[in-house]
């Protein structure tokens, strides 16, 4: 073998070994490369999950049937009246009056009507109360899309003429949506008044168009001002508020037998 086909193969040999200690070290850094990669992919799953579990926790009333089982109606001899948009609910004659100021996205609202209304529904079968319900709109940014508590104040009333507003609106706070997410939008309603024995197409077409919306968003333009419903040392009107003879009533256990 001539020196110069020496020189050439071990030019040739000091070239692979530099491929090798460059793919040796290139392996290294394609390892990194790779868990770089595994890392991101990983990340971006569970932010894709992250947002369909949030999208899916939002949108969680959507295509849901309003349940109804359960439900008690009024008893005999008790009158659902719609004036306005204050829907008076109770038997003639009874001896006390309240007045109750609610929202039915208003988590507090739902909370009153889990601790205080059966005892509320059993004073007036007995005839002992009549309640006047006033339903405003005071979350009606609150849910996603807005305008949730306009329109299901605006389907109780509707059900007032129906006859059936104590169900409607004992159905929507039993199945209360949550603040800041998706309410239920009128085929829900439309279908809860439906389920609860409603056939008239006058129902239907009160939620559609929103026959009480702007007298309802009025009303508690005017609410919202009145300070004489502001409870004691707050800032604003506020929801639920319960006014007895032209007061707002503290609300703590035992101020129904008061």
């Amino acid at each position: 073998m001539g020196g110069a086909e020496r020189n050439a193969r071990k030019k040739r040999q000091q070239q692979q070994a530099a491929r090798a200690i460059t793919q040796a070290r290139g392996g290294g850094d394609t390892k990194k490369i790779i868990a770089i990669v595994a890392g991101v992919v990983v990340l971006a799953a569970l932010v894709i999950g992250g947002v369909l579990w949030t999208n899916a926790s939002k949108n969680k009333t959507e295509g849901q049937d309003i349940p109804t089982a359960g439900l008690t109606a009024p008893g005999p001899g008790v009158v659902e009246k719609r004036d306005g948009v204050v829907v008076t609910v109770g038997k003639p004659g009874a001896t006390k009056t309240i007045d109750i100021y609610a929202d039915f996205l208003c988590p507090a609202c739902g909370n009153f009507e889990k601790l205080y209304g059966e005892q509320i529904h059993q004073q007036v079968n007995d005839g002992k109360l009549q309640v006047k319900y006033h339903m405003l709109p005071m979350l009606n940014r609150a849910s996603s899309p807005p305008g949730y508590s306009v329109e299901s104040a605006n389907a109780a009333l509707a059900a007032a003429d129906a006859g059936k507003f104590s169900l409607f609106h004992d159905a929507l706070f039993r199945a209360q949506p949550e603040e800041g997410k998706r309410g239920y939008d009128k085929a829900q309603l439309i279908k809860l008044g439906q389920d609860l024995g409603i056939t008239g197409p006058e129902f239907g077409n009160a939620v559609t168009v929103g026959t009480y919306s702007a007298q309802i968003t009025s009303e508690f333009d005017k609410t919202a001002d009145n300070q004489q419903l502001w409870h004691p040392g707050a800032q604003g009107f506020q929801t639920p508020t319960v006014v007895r003879d032209g007061k707002v009533v503290d609300v703590k256990p035992g101020w129904l037998g008061q």
